[in-house]
């Protein structure tokens, strides 16, 4: 058995659960993944719901004892909700306050103030890329969704060539880039180092939304040619303030937890030596906690008190922020419990001893993995934690960088060709107004071009770090 899937039993679970064979694993792993599949897209069971139910069957199929089972669901729930509950707790957070105290808008306005004809594609990718940074996707559609049809109306552009971009800069982010919920369970599941993670994540971001977002736009716009629907356009949170933050403090609050984590990198990088004082202070305030609760300290004065916002708005404002992620933390938190199921099984195991004998790179074969499961379920963040699960025995020998780039092969197989079993897919649809078909062709291709992007250059990366 591997180092890694040691370390990990030893830390979520005593023992392996069973010892049952590859052929029997094989079958208990298809069982369970397909009752998910089928849970979610038949009879609209809850993702939570589901993956319980096909974490419960997977061990059934592998002849595990229930209670055993049952112990290792919630082991693993646990432990990932304790990893990364309070990390998606404060971005939740901060996404609100960015929301409601008009910093979002003040970003958007400012950008559109200075961009205008061909730029302006190019100036969408910028907002909800910034934007991205801190909010779930579906936050940030909703928050972004009434200036990509301002814009489209008042400069008569096609919808889609402003819309693909703003997709594409949220797509991107919520698939590579930490503290989105779906990369920050593929780092604890493989062990990675989260500053190399964000930083390489950054580096293949930028290309892959350039290609899926301004460049892709101009085809979209062809094949789809739409205009902006006046019924979706939705007062902006800002219309109802007197005042709102400054360009500067939004934009300074909104980087300060990628500032932090990415100088924790720079300076394990060039110091490297735990025993240093100042690599110790950069240890604790580059962690993705403190990083994100220093964000959210911050953002009272930057974000709230400008606005107008006095402290008996804070509680109301963090309780509206917490409430719609109760959801999204227990699906992560089921993924999770998937997660540890698979690896108490001896799945992971599994995977690693038959990849062995592939001639299949291990980032190509976590890729497709991540692909099947999202193609299935719908659900990028449950491909990415069911992915991660099955992958991270292959993570035991890789060097940081690789582990990283683990990471990120599972967030781009997790974005790849979003359709009906995506609850993104009718997002897009209902506020653009399409048509299936004119989603499928839009969006749906959008997606897998983020896909195809960004696992190929993880793959040519690997080759030269």
């Amino acid at each position: 058995m591997t180092r890694l899937s040691v370390e990990m039993l030893a830390a979520d679970a005593p023992e392996p659960i069973t010892s049952a064979g590859h052929a029997q694993l094989g079958i208990a792993v298809l069982a369970g993944i397909a009752v998910i599949v089928l849970l979610i897209t038949k009879f609209k069971l809850h993702a939570f719901l589901s993956l319980t139910l096909g974490s419960l069957v997977l061990g059934a199929v592998a002849g595990a004892p229930l209670d055993k089972v049952i112990t290792s669901f919630t082991t693993g729930l646990g432990t990932t909700v304790a990893g990364v509950g309070v990390l998606i707790a404060l971005g939740a957070i901060l996404g609100k306050m960015l929301a409601d105290s008009g910093g979002a808008d003040e970003i958007v306005d400012t950008i559109l103030a200075k961009a205008g004809g061909r730029a302006m594609p190019w100036a969408m990718v910028l907002i909800a890329s910034v934007i991205g940074l801190p909010l779930f996707f579906e936050v940030g559609v909703v928050l972004l969704i009434p200036v990509v049809l301002m814009v489209a109306k008042r400069g008569n552009y096609s919808l889609m060539r402003i819309g693909i971009p703003a997709l594409a800069g949220l797509s991107v982010m919520h698939g590579l880039v930490p503290p989105h919920p779906g990369p920050l369970v593929a780092i604890d599941a493989v062990h990675a180092n989260l500053g190399v993670t964000l930083a390489l994540g950054v580096l293949i971001a930028i290309p892959t939304v350039i290609v899926a977002g301004p460049l892709f736009s101009k085809v979209a716009a062809r094949w789809v040619d739409v205009q902006a629907p006046d019924r979706m356009i939705p007062q902006r949170a800002s219309e109802e303030l007197e005042t709102r933050p400054s360009f500067g403090a939004t934009l300074t609050t909104i980087l300060l937890p990628v500032v932090l984590m990415l100088s924790k990198a720079l300076v394990d990088i060039v110091i490297d030596d735990p025993a240093n004082l100042t690599q110790r202070v950069f240890d604790v305030v580059g962690s993705p906690l403190i990083a994100l609760l220093a964000a959210v300290l911050l953002g009272i004065f930057t974000l709230l008190r400008p606005a107008g916002f006095g402290k008996e708005r804070l509680t109301p404002l963090v309780d509206k922020g917490l409430a719609p992620i109760a959801g999204i933390l227990l699906i992560v938190g089921a993924g999770g419990g998937f997660k540890q199921t698979l690896i108490d099984t001896g799945v992971g195991q599994m995977i690693l001893d038959i990849s062995k004998d592939w001639s299949i790179p291990a980032l190509l074969l976590a890729w497709l993995i991540a692909v099947i499961i999202r193609l299935a379920t719908g659900s990028a963040t449950v491909a990415t934690v069911s992915a991660a699960g099955l992958v991270a025995p292959l993570a035991a020998d890789m060097s940081t960088t690789h582990t990283a780039l683990l990471v990120l092969a599972i967030g781009a197989g997790s974005l790849f060709f979003s359709h009906v079993n995506d609850a993104g897919f009718w997002l897009v649809k209902e506020y653009f107004g399409l048509t299936v078909g004119e989603t499928v062709k839009t969006w749906s291709v959008m997606e897998t071009i983020i896909s195809v992007v960004a696992g190929g250059l993880v793959l040519l990366l690997s080759l030269v770090i």
